[in-house]
């Protein structure tokens, strides 16, 4: 699990081979992340599954209960097939882009 802050949001790349191993490792460490916006990068998986990505939907409640952003990046999935409650998207950029308008709509009360 590799680590960068970059403002306030915090991007956790997935390392290790297995989504679930690094999954159970991040929900682990979550009380030195939840302050932060997150951005979780799974893009080194290329085996990801819709099982795997669904892992996070708890988490990412929590985390949006706590007015913060959770995204999740990798391109190795259907977008289609993604329930609404979890943000996914292809690319890093795109993550910090979401993370940026979430913060504008929480400033501006939405």
């Amino acid at each position: 699990m590799k680590v960068e802050q970059k403002g306030h949001t915090t991007t956790i790349r997935n390392t290790q081979g297995s989504t679930a191993e690094f999954y159970q490792k991040l929900n682990h460490e979550y009380n030195s992340f939840k302050s932060q916006n997150l951005i979780v990068d799974l893009s080194h998986d290329k085996a990801l599954t819709m099982d795997d990505v669904k892992l996070f939907t708890d988490l990412i409640k929590i985390h949006n209960k706590a007015k913060k952003s959770l995204v999740l990046v990798t391109n190795s999935v259907n977008f289609n097939a993604v329930p609404k409650s979890i943000t996914l998207v292809p690319t890093i950029l795109e993550a910090h882009d979401i993370i940026e308008m979430d913060e504008i709509e929480r400033d501006l009360g939405f």
